[in-house]
């Protein structure tokens, strides 16, 4: 089947919906599709993507590209939410604070376009909660008004073997009444995967990631005014990987590493295995904006646990296997 991806990024959602691909000793095998269009505005996102893909993204906006895209059966795409509003009219309808807002339409102009069997799309789960809850179910029911039964779920990264507490809501839609009742969201795993197995060791990590020792001194004389200091413990899941982790602080919300007494940031190569990326995904870019790239990322791993769920509900089962 034939996939179509829109706000493709540096394609972690495409990642998982191809499948193929091994992660923490786990081979996660190939579904049976292939990806028929993919673009993104952000040219280094596009350009790591074409790094790592036979098809090639397309940079661009998608109100520009919309025309260009051909038929497909499953469209995915991780739209961008911050700028929704519910418009004060009866009934209420969704708006904009700006012209980001109007991209989720995209994907339901797409929708009714092309009638593709099924979506998948993924948000940040504040997206429920947007607008005094009003929002969300103005989203769904833009959907199922292009002709989709949906169901939705945040589904949390940690429990699909990735070493990230990582929650986000998942939209799935079907044409097809009979896929939609057949689908399930994939269950929990029992993973014993850590931020620990994943992490450089400290004599190969290069000085440029750690903190000056003034700045770890200003740190612990403030510590208790100061506004989160986000150590990680080694032995349990990472908290979130942002889009900003370049600028991680010991004052930031983002996540930093204390291991025998330093402290550093991650590495990029460090936070693409935390999202859950194989060591081949290469990124060719600089620090800042693979950061930046892999913290936007859906990680693959939970894309192509959702992804199975997809295709069995559509009879395609396929498979994990220990590598």
């Amino acid at each position: 089947m034939k996939v179509c991806s829109v706000f493709s990024g540096c394609g972690g959602m495409d990642l998982g919906a191809i499948g193929g691909f091994k992660y923490a000793h786990n081979h996660y095998s190939n579904h049976n599709v292939e990806i028929a269009f993919s673009s993104d505005i952000d040219p280094y996102a596009v350009n790591i993507y074409n790094d790592n893909f036979e098809h090639k993204s397309i940079l661009g906006d998608i109100r520009s590209l919309k025309k260009s895209v051909p038929s497909h059966d499953i469209l995915i795409g991780g739209f961008p939410c911050q700028s929704f509003s519910v418009v004060a009219q009866n009934p209420p309808r969704l708006g904009y604070k700006n012209e980001n807002g109007k991209l989720f339409f995209e994907m339901v102009d797409i929708l009714k376009t092309h009638k593709p069997k099924v979506f998948i799309a993924e948000n940040v789960k504040g997206l429920l909660s947007a607008n005094n809850k009003q929002a969300f179910p103005l989203v769904i029911q833009s959907f199922e008004d292009a002709g989709y039964r949906c169901t939705f779920k945040i589904l949390n990264s940690l429990d699909y073997g990735i070493p990230q507490k990582r929650e986000r809501v998942f939209i799935i839609g079907f044409r097809e009444a009979e896929h939609g009742d057949a689908f399930a969201f994939p269950d929990a795993l029992d993973s014993t995967i850590v931020l620990k197995d994943v992490l450089e060791q400290e004599n190969k990590v290069e000085s440029k990631y750690f903190f000056s020792q003034k700045a770890i001194d200003g740190m612990l004389r403030n510590r208790e005014r100061m506004n989160k200091g986000r150590v990680q413990d080694p032995n349990r899941h990472c908290n979130t990987i942002s889009a900003h982790l370049s600028k991680a602080s010991l004052n930031s919300v983002d996540p930093v590493l204390c291991i025998n007494d330093r402290y550093r940031r991650f590495t990029p190569r460090e936070a693409a295995r935390i999202q859950s990326f194989p060591e081949s995904f290469l990124f060719n870019v600089s620090n800042t904006r693979a950061y930046k790239a892999i913290g936007n990322a859906v990680p693959p791993v939970l894309m192509w646990h959702v992804m199975q769920s997809v295709m069995i509900a559509m009879n395609n089962s396929v498979t994990i296997e220990a590598a």
